[in-house]
C-alpha cells in the first residue's frame, strides 16, 4: 500500500473522487504481497497493481463500479483452466481484494491522507481493514483493540532500510535503486565535498564519521548496512559496529585479497578485546559483497548487492529460477485475522 499512498494523497488534497484495490488475502502462488494496493481515478487514470498483472482489467473495472455506487466489496480471483489468461491467476493462486470508493471529504480520504503523512516521515502505522459483513471496507488507524474475523491488518510507516556508508560513485547507484524498491536510505560519508544531497536525491545525508553515526543510529533486523568506502579508516571502524548490531544484513566492498586483509585488521590480537570482532559476528558478513551477476558499472554493481539484501531478507537462495523446482511466489497464507 506504501506506493500508492503519495499519489493517493495528492488526489484527496484536490478532492478527486478515487477508488482503492486492496491485496487482503493470498492463498498458493501469487505476485504481490497482502496490502499491495492500486488505486483508479473516476476519469480512468491507475497508480499501483495488486498482480503481476493478471487480474488488473478486472479490478479496473470493479473500481469504477465503487466510485458509481460507492459501495465496498470483496473480489476473488483464482486459476481456472477455462479463464487462465483472461480474469484469473495464471501463477496457479487465489487472492481476494478488497475494493472500496475514496471520495472527497470521506473518512477514507482522510486516513488516506493521514497514512501517507506517517509514511513520508516513516512513522510506524498500522491500518486494519474490515473485509466482511455490514462494515465492509471500513478502515481503522492504530486499532487499539484485537482486529475481530474479517479484519486485516497491514502494517506502514516503516520500510526497510539501507544505511551506505561512503558516498562513492557506487553508493550513487545503489542509493537511487534501493530508493526505487522502496527502502529508506541513508548515506553516511564524513567528507563534505561528497556527501550531498545534490548527488543523493531522496536519501537522507549524514556528514560524520561513519562509526560514530552507527553507534547511535536505529537499527533493527530489517536494516542492510553496506560499507562500500574500501578505505580501511572507514570500513573497519564501521564493520566492529554494524557487526555488533541488530542489522539483518551487513556487506562490504572489496576483493577477496582486500576481504583477507580486511579480516585480519578486525581479528587483529593487537586491538583491545572490546573492539576485536567475534568469529560468530565475522560470519555474518557478505564479503566480497553482492551477488555473481558478472556486471561492473555502478549500476550493474548496485543492483547484484541490491539483489543479494532482498534474497537474504526472505530467506532464498539467489539461484536461477530455471534451477528450482516448485512455486515461483512462494506461498504466503491467507492474512486474514480469525
Amino acid at each position: 500500500m506504501r506506493g500508492i499512498l503519495p499519489m493517493g494523497a495528492e488526489w484527496s488534497r484536490r478532492g478527486r473522487p478515487f477508488a482503492m484495490a486492496t491485496l487482503v488475502a493470498v492463498s498458493g502462488s501469487a505476485p504481490r504481497e497482502v496490502g499491495a494496493s492500486m488505486i483508479v481515478s473516476a476519469d480512468g487514470e491507475v497508480f499501483g497493481n495488486v498482480s503481476g498483472g493478471c487480474v488488473e482489467g478486472a479490478v479496473f473495472e470493479q473500481c469504477l463500479l465503487a466510485i458509481q455506487s460507492g459501495a465496498a466489496s470483496v473480489e476473488t480471483f483464482g486459476y481456472s483452466s477455462a479463464a487462465a489468461f483472461s480474469v484469473g491467476l495464471s501463477c496457479g493462486g487465489v487472492i481476494e481484494v478488497l475494493v472500496r470508493p475514496v471520495l472527497p471529504g470521506s473518512a477514507a480520504a482522510a486516513d488516506v491522507l493521514l497514512l501517507a503523512e506517517r509514511e513520508a516521515r516513516a512513522m510506524p502505522a498500522s491500518y486494519t481493514l474490515t473485509v466482511s459483513g455490514d462494515d465492509v471496507g471500513r478502515g481503522v488507524i492504530d486499532q487499539t483493540s484485537p482486529p475481530t474475523s474479517g479484519a486485516v491488518t497491514i502494517a506502514l510507516g516503516s520500510p526497510p532500510r539501507l544505511i551506505i556508508v561512503g558516498a562513492v560513485e557506487f553508493a550513487v547507484a545503489l542509493s537511487r535503486i534501493a530508493i526505487a524498491a522502496g527502502m529508506q536510505v541513508t548515506v553516511v560519508d564524513p567528507r563534505e565535498v561528497f556527501a550531498t544531497t545534490a548527488r543523493f536525491p531522496g536519501a537522507e545525508v549524514v556528514v560524520a564519521w561513519p562509526h560514530c553515526y552507527l553507534e547511535t543510529a536505529e537499527v533493527d533486523a530489517r536494516t542492510a548496512v553496506c560499507v562500500l568506502t574500501h578505505d580501511p579508516k572507514f570500513d573497519v571502524p564501521a564493520l566492529r559496529v554494524a557487526l555488533a548490531s541488530a542489522a539483518g544484513y551487513v556487506g562490504v566492498m572489496g576483493s577477496r585479497r582486500t576481504h583477507e586483509e580486511r579480516l585480519e585488521r578486525l581479528t587483529d590480537a593487537s586491538v583491545p578485546a572490546a573492539e576485536a570482532v567475534p568469529a560468530e559476528q565475522l560470519e555474518r558478513l557478505r564479503s566480497p559483497i553482492g551477488l555473481d551477476l558478472g556486471g561492473r558499472s555502478p549500476e550493474e554493481t548496485a543492483l547484484s548487492i541490491l539483489a543479494e539484501i532482498v534474497a537474504d531478507r526472505h530467506g532464498a537462495s539467489g539461484r536461477r529460477l530455471s534451477e528450482l523446482s516448485g512455486p515461483v511466489h512462494r506461498p504466503l497464507g491467507a492474512r486474514v485475522a480469525s
